[in-house]
């Protein structure tokens, strides 16, 4: 099939916008849609093609707008519908599409929907949403009376006792948030008809928030069965009965043919699914299953930890090599891959898989920036990546805002953890390291607002910020514009087979790229040490350099945090695959 007829967002480079942190119009320290206006140009330079919004709802802001109130307009905080409107057209007249955060596993417990269904046993929406009665001889609110023993994601249970009817409510993430009940017809295409309304404003398409998380493996009694305990705690995992659940596929098929079949614009949807492997994958970006086009998985985000992302380890570099060359090769032939290193829920990727000393921080991010995108999926840029932005270097509790992060730490100290041991590791990897404001220039506050912005800048931004980099030829921000530009241009970056090279080296990531002819090897050095390139892999001395992260020197060796991008003659590379 020639490369013009594969979808558009084969050859696309997403952009997520997280707006409370991007740029602020009003001075409230909160990012808006005044403030993506006024930066849109910054997006066309990159040369982006989507940008992925986050929510935007009217929301109490429990979890930062992922717990919605009402999904058919903006929360003030962020401007107005009309002002949504103005961005949609900004994008669209610059070439760019734009996707909204669909978040449909759990709404706020202020949307009408459920102040409705708590508001008596006997509401028509009661059955919208998870209610059960405490389990059976025991007392609503004793301990261990939940309906099942699930482990809630943001600590804690995963059911909130409701004291005015004695029954307890689902919420797989924060008590704020309660899970819909799909399992209802009625709550599925009121979601529908949501769906389709923001498309008729001109909305591009979604990225669903834990997607696979809305079927739940109910009994035929209305029952949710125990999960197996976890390990010092007194929960239960409750995964394998809510996650890709026994229904996900029937309810996407439906979602597709009920929103999106027959659409005269070619959209892009999104689904976020923790826990989701190859072969599952496989299934859910199908084109002949019509359920989505790509899936966010997490596999790569959790090699770095043990149990539990506040249980932190060394990552392996082969351990990197495995997954991402796993997810190449399981989706090589039916499906697709996204493709991202961070995003509004992970600490930055300069920091977690790179290098962000002074010596190296430049280098390891447009490293680890060309690793990423000459890989075959569609590269996500989450904001602020593409400048190097570093984590924060938080030194006190109160510099956090993050709900897990904060419920983490009450947790872990009442379980008896020493608290600055806690706090080295949410410095580490709390959610608020992607969440800091988006370093425009050096001035104060980094450009990002001229009131008191609602989570501390990073103190670096006086040296690391886009208004510096755009007149840098070498810089981050120049380098992902090439590599954007590389997708486009080249057939094989976007379509091209993929070879795993290496596979047990930890130093040097390499690995190829062919497509009716044409063939890259991608070499990257992700170490902090000289590598020798003419040993490992002969071919590339001679190769022609199409891209590269550093000035040309020896072509024998890879400098510390190397990255080139090599056009071979048409031949086998000699380093093997996996």
């Amino acid at each position: 099939m020639p490369a013009a007829d594969h979808p558009w967002w084969t050859r696309a480079v997403v952009y997520q916008v997280y707006p409370r942190s991007f740029q602020d119009s009003d001075g409230d320290g909160v990012g808006d849609l005044g403030g993506i206006l006024q930066r849109i140009d910054h997006l066309a330079d990159l040369g982006v093609d989507v940008v992925w919004l986050s929510p935007v709802y009217p929301s109490p802001q429990a979890d930062n707008g992922y717990d919605i109130s009402d999904y058919q307009d903006v929360d003030p905080l962020f401007g107005t519908l009309a002002q949504l409107d103005q961005l949609v057209a900004a994008l669209h007249a610059r070439g760019i599409r734009l996707v909204l955060d669909l978040v449909v596993n759990h709404t706020s417990d202020e949307h009408p929907w459920f102040v409705e269904s708590r508001s008596s046993t006997d509401s028509p929406k009661r059955d919208w949403y998870w209610w059960r009665p405490p389990r059976a001889g025991m007392a609503a609110g004793t301990p261990g009376a939940e309906p099942t023993n699930w482990h809630s994601h943001f600590s804690g249970p995963t059911w909130q006792l409701d004291e005015a009817s004695g029954e307890y409510y689902l919420h797989l993430f924060a008590a704020k948030q309660p899970d819909l009940n799909w399992e209802n017809p009625e709550v599925r295409h009121a979601v529908y008809a949501m769906m389709r309304w923001w498309l008729d404003r001109g909305v591009d398409g979604f990225r669903m928030d834990v997607i696979n998380m809305i079927s739940k493996a109910v009994a035929p009694d209305g029952s949710l069965p125990d999960g197996p305990q976890l390990p010092g705690l007194p929960y239960g995992d409750g995964t394998p009965f809510f996650s890709n659940g026994p229904r996900i596929h029937e309810y996407l098929q439906e979602m597709h043919r009920e929103v999106f079949a027959g659409h005269p614009e070619q959209l892009l949807l999104v689904g976020e699914m923790p826990g989701v492997t190859t072969e599952q994958a496989r299934l859910y970006t199908d084109p002949a299953r019509a359920e989505v086009d790509m899936v966010f998985q997490f596999e790569h985000v959790q090699l770095d930890f043990e149990g539990s992302k506040w249980h932190p380890r060394p990552l392996r570099m082969r351990d990197l090599k495995a997954s991402f060359g796993r997810w190449q090769a399981g989706l090589a032939d039916v499906g697709w891959n996204s493709l991202y290193w961070d995003n509004h829920d992970q600490p930055r990727a300069v920091s977690r898989f790179g290098d962000d000393s002074p010596r190296f921080r430049r280098d390891s991010a447009t490293c680890l920036a060309t690793l990423l995108h000459l890989h075959r999926g569609t590269p996500y840029v989450y904001q602020g990546e593409e400048i190097g932005m570093a984590n924060h270097p938080f030194t006190a509790l109160e510099q956090f805002r993050d709900v897990e992060s904060l419920n983490h730490h009450v947790q872990a100290v009442a379980h008896g953890a020493d608290p600055a041991e806690v706090l080295a590791v949410l410095r580490r990897m709390s959610r608020d390291n992607a969440r800091t404001p988006v370093q425009w220039d050096a001035s104060p506050n980094a450009g990002f607002t001229t009131g008191t912005p609602w989570i501390a800048v990073n103190p670096d931004h006086t040296e690391w910020n886009a208004q510096a980099q755009r007149a840098d030829p070498t810089s981050v921000f120049a380098h992902h514009r090439r590599l954007v530009a590389l997708r486009h241009d080249l057939p094989v970056v976007a379509l091209g087979d993929f070879t795993m090279l290496l596979p047990e080296h930890d130093e040097v990531y390499a690995f190829t790229r062919s497509l009716d002819g044409d063939t890259l090897l991608v070499v990257c050095n992700v170490s902090g040490s000289v590598q020798d390139l003419a040993g490992l892999l002969p071919e590339a001395v001679d190769g022609e350099v199409v891209l590269g992260n550093l000035p040309g020197d020896d072509p024998a060796v890879l400098r510390p945090w190397e990255a080139r991008v090599l056009r071979l003659p048409s031949a086998a590379p000699s380093g093997g695959s996996p």
